[in-house]
């Protein structure tokens, strides 16, 4: 266990967290395919695909069954872990990560 955890809790919520971030990648992954096919359909740049922070949360907290907190805490953290770009109110993978 690492020295920037006060107590086992903080260092199992964490783990908790990160257990998500592959899983999260995947559907973030199929929100960008079905944006990028839509902006292909209507003759516009599908390198600007992108998805709301919000949509992918919620879709995040319907698929695993957890709270729009928890979701949004896989944000934060796949955002910190430097997987995913975050701009605003959006979110999108690494461009090599596709």
């Amino acid at each position: 266990m690492n020295s920037q955890f006060r107590s086992q809790s903080d260092y199992k919520d964490m783990q908790s967290i990160q257990s998500f971030h592959e899983p999260a990648l995947q559907i973030l992954n199929q929100l960008i395919e079905r944006n990028k096919i839509n902006l292909r359909n209507k003759g516009y740049d599908e390198n600007n695909a992108a998805i709301t922070k919000e949509e992918f949360a919620q879709t995040m907290a319907y698929r695993f069954r957890v709270t729009q907190w928890n979701a949004q805490q896989v944000i934060t953290s796949l955002s910190n872990a430097g997987q995913v770009e975050t701009f605003g109110g959006y979110v999108k993978p690494k461009a090599g990560d596709q």
